[in-house]
Parts: C-alpha cells; sequence; structure tokens
C-alpha cells in the first residue's frame, strides 16, 4: 500500500508554525532534496520515515499528514 504526504496539509502546518521545510527535513534526517521529492509526490515516505515525521509533528495525527 502506497502512502503519500498530504502536502498541502504540510505546508499549512509549516507556515502556521513559521518553519521550513528544510527544518523538517533536518529534524526527520533526511535531506532537503529527499524531502522536496516527498512533497512534490515525486517519493513516498518509507514507514521509518514516517514515524520520524510524526514525532516531529507530534501534535497531529497520521491522518492529518497522510493519505493512502
Amino acid at each position: 500500500m502506497k502512502v503519500a504526504l498530504k502536502k498541502d496539509n504540510i505546508r499549512k502546518i509549516l507556515a502556521q508554525r513559521n518553519i521550513s521545510q528544510n527544518w523538517l527535513a533536518f529534524r526527520v534526517g533526511t535531506t532537503s532534496g529527499y524531502m522536496s521529492q516527498m512533497m512534490t509526490g515525486k517519493r513516498n515516505p518509507s514507514p521509518k520515515m514516517r514515524k520520524k515525521i510524526l514525532k516531529v509533528l507530534k501534535d497531529y495525527e497520521f491522518e492529518d499528514l497522510f493519505k493512502l
């Protein structure tokens, strides 16, 4: 099953918190290029990456950040 980022929701969350996509990439331990690919839908986050994103954006649920 493919799971993708809800990129519009992620962008909205980042804007509300005044943080950048690069900051998020750093916090989850990936490159800005890989994060960009996930944000544009070219790549899908692995289960491990999804866990890291949920840990960093801990105020949000899986359904807020990802789509099946």
